[in-house]
């Protein structure tokens, strides 16, 4: 498969969006933006941000919703690469927003649930009937780490439930094909989950001693970080430290790297007609990667 450079010099990017005009929308959380990548490579600010916006996804009203961590990294420059370290001394909680994609209109949608602030939400999923999956990756500092959660919310921020908790610094978030069953990726652990639904942000429950069901785990030392899913099913986990997207097939558990020459690969989506065309963030360097995958993304409930 070929690389391609589609942009480069990003601050961090992540929660790569690819639009129906052949764009990229991305976040650029160490600059706090929201930026469009055009076709011809050329970027432009949509909007700027408080915090740090990390996962994104178009809403059923055109609308772009973000996971933002709430400023929970701070980055630091290490043999050539740009790395996040632990959460810094101010960070108070992340949040929801909404971000008018047109007029760069950022307006939060939810901080908390329960009363509970949001730690630092992190990615996001829509499903058809409009609600939205996100994860809460938790937060780090030189003392402690918290745990993390996976949430179920309404885009008209009419209802927000925290369906698991306890969970280990959880990150990427996907819906399987037929929507019965929601993936999340652990990035510590280096592990993938899939929470079998009963319905719209109704989980079914799952036997034994694990909040999901185990899909499968790095082969080797690895960390996690986004996923999108294939349109065969397959789940596709954006690797750190190995470099590179690792692909799970659910029903036999087997997984297939493919390498990348950045040890912070965040993140991969897909567009174009036959939806073959890989977006892949490495954030490590700052780039945003074009691949000609060899399957289909599937295609998300909402676009732009």
């Amino acid at each position: 498969m070929s690389i391609r450079e589609f942009a480069t010099g990003l601050k961090f990017p992540e929660g790569p969006v690819a639009m129906d005009d052949g764009s990229v929308i991305l976040v650029e959380i160490q600059s706090k933006k929201i930026t469009r990548v055009k076709a011809n490579g050329k970027t432009q600010a949509i909007a700027h941000c408080q915090g740090g916006p990390n996962g994104a996804a178009i809403g059923p009203d055109g609308a772009l919703y973000v996971c933002n961590n709430g400023e929970n990294f701070v980055y630091h420059r290490r043999q050539g690469l740009t790395i996040p370290g632990h959460a810094p001394a101010t960070h108070q909680g992340g949040w929801i927003e909404r971000v008018d994609i047109s007029t760069g209109k950022v307006e939060r949608l939810y901080s908390d649930c329960d009363g509970v602030r949001l730690t630092a939400p992190n990615d996001i999923v829509f499903d058809s009937t409009g609600g939205f999956w996100f994860t809460d990756h938790g937060t780090t500092t030189a003392e402690y780490r918290t745990h993390g959660a996976l949430y179920y919310a309404r885009a008209d921020g009419s209802k927000i439930t925290r369906v698991l908790r306890e969970l280990v610094t959880p990150n990427g978030v996907g819906l399987s094909p037929d929507g019965k069953n929601v993936y999340y990726a652990e990035t510590f652990t280096g592990r993938l989950y899939r929470l079998p639904l009963k319905g719209p942000g109704r989980p079914q429950k799952v036997e034994g001693f694990t909040p999901g069901v185990f899909v499968g785990a790095f082969p080797g030392l690895a960390y996690f970080d986004s996923l999108g899913v294939q349109a065969d099913g397959g789940v596709c986990c954006a690797t750190i430290l190995a470099g590179g997207i690792t692909t799970f097939h659910p029903e036999t558990g087997k997984a297939k790297h493919f390498a990348i020459a950045d040890p912070l690969v965040t993140n991969i989506c897909w567009g174009g007609k036959a939806m073959k065309t890989a977006y892949i963030t490495a954030s490590g360097t700052g780039k945003l990667l074009a691949v000609d995958w060899p399957k289909p993304g599937l295609r998300l409930a909402f676009n732009a």
